[in-house]
């Protein structure tokens, strides 16, 4: 076989070799895909974060969902469950249900959500079905969920990221989550863990 076969072909063997690394990296633990964080993307992880080491969560206001505005900070001394969902995520309606009752068990905490990349009517027909109680932030561009790069996993929807009461990121869950989960996690950050 000639020289330049040879070459051409083990550059496309290469080529498709790395578009089935890149490919992949949205479910392994992959350094350049997740930080140093060391989990695997969407799989519900909680990762928790040392008081000495949660970074100031960024400014989070904007315009809400079915009109108004909404600046994250008016919730100044409580802890903020901010969970990035579209309606056009399954896993974000897996957990609906979840994150309705956790709101509710937990009625110190105030609940906000980021609703990304979604048209209107679908988002506000997804808040009617599953009687979101709390307000969410329009976020169709991910410019909000932008202000969270070098925290959590921006290509990871959904995704919950609780504040604690100086404002500071103390966990995030990647993936879907339950009531359980986030209530017991709320409920950790809360006593000052």
């Amino acid at each position: 076989m000639p020289v330049g076969r040879r070459t051409r072909r083990n550059l496309v063997a290469a080529a498709l070799a790395v578009v089935a690394v890149l490919t992949s990296a949205c479910t392994t633990s992959d350094d350049s895909a997740t930080g140093t964080k060391g989990y695997i993307t969407g799989d519900g992880t909680v990762t928790v974060l040392p008081p000495d080491e949660r970074p100031q969560a960024p400014e989070v206001a904007g315009e809400l969902l079915g009109g108004g505005t909404l600046d994250v900070s008016t919730y100044a001394a409580q802890v903020v469950v901010l969970n990035v969902w579209g309606s056009w995520c399954p896993p974000c309606r897996a957990e609906a249900a979840d994150l309705v009752a956790a709101s509710k068990s937990l009625p110190d905490a105030a609940f906000v959500g980021l609703d990304t990349r979604d048209k209107e009517a679908e988002a506000e027909a997804f808040v009617r079905r599953y009687e979101v109680p709390y307000p969410s932030l329009v976020d169709q561009d991910s410019q909000l969920l932008l202000l969270f790069h070098g925290i959590v996993n921006l290509s990871s929807v959904p995704t919950t990221i609780v504040i604690d009461p100086d404002g500071l990121v103390a966990a995030f869950i990647t993936g879907a989550t339950t009531k359980t989960t986030l209530v017991d996690l709320v409920e950790q950050i809360q006593a000052g863990g």
